[in-house]
């Protein structure tokens, strides 16, 4: 049996009781270090991650870039791999991240991963397929950045790509993909309206359009069949939404500054 690598799984949860057995059983013996960052679960996720030899970490939330940063502090391996807690190792994958550690990737400085994500019963393809994310990095040569809730890594130094895909288990049905994208849109118009960006009308009427067309005829999201164009017509109201909330504060801001 292999060992473990010179590697810290990063994972942020609060509440992962059913989705965090998967993530650990995908990682088994991988990796010498598992960093879980919690902020506050009230299930059976610090019993799961403690019986699988996790370090558990209790921190307020601050954001999901303040948190996955945090998580990356908390880790002592050579390299760190950040995973969601609806995440999980395909087996292919795990056999391209022991070839890193065999010394195939000594002058890389971060990997990109596949993603391909579950989605109401079915792998989606196309219209979320592929996905590359930057995930595993050379630990201190890269941090979190981007704009909540839409965080993003970046490396400072070479990077390349590894075979296998990482599995995605995003949402539980539709109610939750539709709630969950009205959440984000609401934290993506304040974290635009703190870094000053102006609404613009052809924003809200313009951009929803652009994203529908990408998702589903540029990446061909119609050959998903009915999921494909379930998901890029939210992918239209998530950026709808995200305008339509930014509108909503400028103009409550401006209510609110007008009055006696």
């Amino acid at each position: 049996m292999a060992g473990a690598l010179p590697l810290s799984v990063a994972v942020v949860t609060l509440n992962e009781e059913a989705n965090l057995p998967r993530l650990l059983e995908s990682i088994a013996g991988l990796a010498g270090e598992i960093v879980v960052v919690d902020s506050g679960s009230t299930d059976g996720t610090e019993r799961l991650a403690r019986a699988a030899g996790a370090r558990w970490e209790r921190a307020e939330w601050n954001g999901f870039i303040a948190q996955k940063n945090r998580a990356l502090d908390f880790c002592a391996q050579p390299w760190v791999l950040f995973l969601d807690a609806d995440e999980a190792l395909s087996p292919e994958l795990v056999a391209a991240l022991r070839g890193v550690f065999a010394g195939e990737g000594s002058r890389v400085d971060g990997y990109f991963l596949n993603r391909r994500t579950w989605y109401l019963g079915a792998w989606i393809w196309h219209a979320w397929y592929p996905e590359w994310r930057l995930r595993l990095i050379r630990r201190g040569a890269g941090r979190w950045g981007g704009l909540d809730p839409h965080a993003s890594l970046t490396v400072d130094g070479t990077t390349a790509r590894l075979e296998g895909d990482l599995l995605h288990y995003s949402f539980r049905d539709l109610n939750d993909h539709l709630h969950r994208t009205i959440s984000y849109s609401r934290t993506m118009a304040e974290s635009y309206a703190a870094r000053g960006k102006r609404f613009r009308w052809r924003y809200l009427l313009l951009s929803p359009l652009v994203a529908i067309f990408k998702h589903l005829v540029l990446k061909h999201g119609w050959r998903d069949g009915w999921r494909g164009w379930l998901v890029s017509i939210i992918r239209g109201i998530d950026v709808f939404a995200k305008y339509a909330f930014l509108l909503e504060k400028e103009r409550g801001n401006k209510a609110e500054s007008s009055k006696p």
